[in-house]
């Protein structure tokens, strides 16, 4: 299936709707971060865990907010955001969380939105990579053509 890039009203709508992500987070609101999933969402961090399902997502956040995350802050920037169809869009994006300044952004994120019948956009799926310069760099000194045509990380 080849992908679109996203029209402008779609664009926006997706983006609002990582704003509110953000903002969640920085309220510390587990509920408000949790809705703006899918109720059969997946949600796989960079260590490896997978919650399904909004409430568990937004339960779990709550849990994290209130302790190993709390007070902090999610820095993004969209990489890209494409359409794979009318209603389902990729997003990629680089990101971390911060105190104070944001630093670098060592994760890389991919979200799948879904339009849903009232015209909102949610997600229905994320992945959390943490970015592994060294070990990125050491595969591309010895396997050349295995760096990406793109790679602007």
């Amino acid at each position: 299936m080849s992908s679109i890039p996203a029209a402008a009203a779609d664009t926006a709508a997706i983006t609002a709707v990582l704003d509110r992500l953000a903002d969640a987070w920085s309220r510390g609101d587990g509920d408000a971060y949790g809705a703006l999933f899918t109720p059969d969402a997946t949600y796989v961090t960079y260590v490896g865990t997978l919650y399904i399902g909004a409430k568990e997502i937004g339960d779990a956040h709550q849990a994290l907010f209130d302790s190993f995350v709390k007070g902090t802050r999610l820095a993004s920037e969209t990489v890209g955001i494409r359409l794979a169809g009318p209603d389902t869009a990729l997003v990629v994006t680089r990101g971390d969380t911060y105190k104070g300044r944001p630093g670098k952004l060592h994760k890389i994120q991919t979200y799948t939105l879904v339009r849903q019948a009232d015209g909102d956009w949610k997600i229905a799926a994320f992945q959390n990579t943490k970015h592994q310069a060294v070990m990125e760099a050491i595969s591309f000194r010895f396997q050349p053509a295995s760096k990406p045509a793109a790679h602007a990380l």
